[in-house]
């Protein structure tokens, strides 16, 4: 009888790791050693097919020679810092006014949400209609009489980025809106009805004192959208497919072009792991932020 008690606590105590065996072991097939390998390609002379001579840091050296790649880095940095600026602030905003307790709440809540739920490449091929000027808000507009207007950004190189912005900001404001809301729900209202006996006005208790305590939600939204942004790359392939020309060229759509199209693998492995040096500096600093916010608690 007491053998069979152990037995069955042994086995409790094993269940949810058994349980999570298989989709660990999944994970660690699929993304880790796919990382692996594809930092050990970095540093040789793939192109077409995989080979495993070692050059050092050649394919580095060639990836920052390579002017596209130049184009794509810039277009990084404009583009995350225009999705991030805005998906953070309107997801804000948004959150805000859903904490007025607003009559429809749900439906509202919904609503924001329901971007997130499409893929990037539903979202691209959406505001590729959206944007197109024979089909879109251009034709709309110029039927309804005003003949003169034109928003021709997708075709123009010195504005085709914003197109990305504009279909990644409407994607993702609403997942920035609910991480908001939960930080705010977290909030005790005796804080705000302090303020409120204080004297001080609702816009003015929201930007001292509320917003200043949603710190910890800002960092998780900046991180994750930071994360979205450099890994963006169906939104781009349905959106521009990385042009005109170059001018929506990112990191990730040059790694596909170099791997895939220019029989460049291991450019573009060496891209690959650009990339992942650049979330791991985003990442790790928050992951170590955390940790050490939960040991001093």
């Amino acid at each position: 009888m007491n053998a069979a008690k152990s037995f069955s606590s042994r086995l409790a105590g094993w269940l949810p790791r058994i349980v999570v065996a298989p989709s660990l072991l999944v994970v660690i097939v699929t993304v880790y050693l796919f990382i692996l390998w594809t930092g050990v390609i970095s540093f040789t002379s793939s192109k077409f097919v995989p080979v495993y001579d070692f050059v050092g840091l050649e394919q580095f050296v060639r990836l920052w020679a390579t002017p596209r790649w130049h184009t794509a880095v810039a277009n990084l940095f404009i583009f995350s810092a225009l999705f991030l600026v805005l998906s953070t602030g309107i997801g804000l905003l948004m959150a805000i006014l859903l904490d007025q307790n607003i009559r429809s709440e749900g439906f509202l809540r919904a609503v924001y949400l329901y971007p997130m739920a499409l893929s990037f490449i539903v979202t691209g091929t959406a505001w590729k209609w959206i944007m197109n000027p024979g089909l879109g808000i251009q034709k709309v507009v110029n039927e309804l009489g005003w003949t003169g207007f034109t928003f021709d950004w997708i075709t123009d190189p010195n504005m085709a980025i914003n197109t990305v912005v504009i279909a990644g900001v409407w994607q993702s404001s609403g997942f920035a809106m609910a991480i908001f809301l939960a930080g705010l729900r977290g909030i005790d209202n005796s804080v705000i009805k302090a303020a409120q006996i204080e004297g001080a006005s609702l816009p003015l208790i929201y930007r001292q004192i509320i917003i200043p305590m949603l710190r910890p939600a800002m960092l998780s939204v900046i991180v994750l959208l930071s994360y979205i942004a450099i890994k963006s790359f169906d939104l781009v392939l349905a959106l521009t497919n990385g042009g005109p020309g170059s001018a929506t060229e990112l990191p990730s759509t040059f790694m596909f072009s170099a791997t895939f199209r220019r029989n460049q693998m291991g450019v573009g492995a060496a891209s690959a792991i650009m990339m992942l040096m650049t979330v791991a500096a985003i990442i790790i600093p928050y992951l170590y932020s955390e940790l050490r916010e939960r040991n001093n608690g």
